[in-house]
């Protein structure tokens, strides 16, 4: 009875879009509200010029590059896996094809929308912060805010977390999903810390930048609605302008097979003759049904 009660009051809720991500599991939920916490703490700390950024001065003096130069030439190649352009093509050249093969949009659509969010939350955030990088920097032990830079968070690493983080976040199996994770993870932390050898990000700005990352991939099951509207908008364009031989058109259906014509009778048919070789001209030979027919039955 209490059963039969549950499954009458789902028949009346209101119908919700399904999809991969319908709704934000609990551990995901916890996930993203533990990582807006770290975010925050983050920004926090910079802000008041605590120990964080102390720490930030003594990676600084440090000078990782000169104390390990020898990978230098590596690292400073291996970093372009977190650089917006190329790593950006690479991806969306993956999804197209497997948006072509799967006849969806959502696999592109899934990429604009997390670097759409990327760009806006991470842009946002270095402009109105406006901190100088290491490089740049004017005093020693201060937190070099709102003096006209913009490396934090570190763009390379929040573009890695994402850009490869996406690839998980799209695969169809559970082993593709947790080796693309580790994959994501593996590139996203090295980027992070390359930034950190090449002294052309601090500590904290590498930390926010996982952070911003992560939260654009943890949120992003929020916005699956709109990139399912988005794609039935773009079908229906489609559909409306009369783009059927699209490459995200359907397969056509096989033609159908043309019903073969049946055999005419040669009985009673002028049969045209044929040139002998020597000046005359042979009749055709009668057909064997003809040829054996009485003499009767033909005339």
């Amino acid at each position: 009875m209490r059963t039969d009660r549950i499954f009458s009051r789902l028949e009346q809720e209101p119908h919700r879009p399904r999809g991969p991500f319908p709704r934000m599991s609990p551990v995901r939920l916890g996930l993203f509200s533990a990582t807006v916490a770290f975010y925050l703490a983050i920004v926090v700390a910079v802000l008041g010029t605590t120990w964080l950024v102390q720490l930030d001065w003594q990676v600084m003096l440090f000078r990782p590059y000169k104390q390990w130069p020898a990978i230098h030439g590596f690292l400073d190649a291996f970093v372009v896996l977190g650089q917006r352009g190329p790593t950006a093509v690479l991806v969306a050249a993956w999804l197209g094809w497997r948006s072509w093969r799967q006849r969806t949009l959502r696999p592109l659509l899934a990429l604009g929308f997390a670097l759409l969010l990327l760009n806006v939350s991470v842009g946002a955030v270095k402009i109105g912060l406006g901190r100088l990088g290491p490089h740049y920097a004017t005093e020693v032990g201060s937190a070099e805010l709102w003096a006209g830079g913009d490396i934090f968070p570190s763009g390379h690493t929040a573009n890695a977390v994402v850009t490869w983080g996406i690839l998980a976040y799209l695969a169809t199996t559970p082993r593709a999903r947790r080796w693309l994770s580790v994959v994501a993870a593996v590139f996203a932390l090295g980027v992070g810390a390359t930034t950190v050898y090449l002294g052309t990000h601090w500590v904290s700005d590498v930390l926010l930048g996982w952070a911003a990352g992560l939260l654009i991939l943890l949120g992003l099951p929020w916005c699956e609605p709109a990139i399912a509207r988005v794609e039935a908008l773009v079908f229906a364009l489609r559909e409306r302008f009369g783009t059927a031989g699209s490459w995200l058109a359907p397969n056509p259906a096989p033609p159908a097979a043309q019903p073969v014509p049946a055999r005419q009778s040669l009985v009673g048919a002028r049969v045209p003759a044929q040139d002998s070789g020597n000046g005359t001209r042979a009749a055709m030979p009668r057909a064997a049904d003809e040829a054996r027919a009485p003499a009767s039955s033909r005339y």
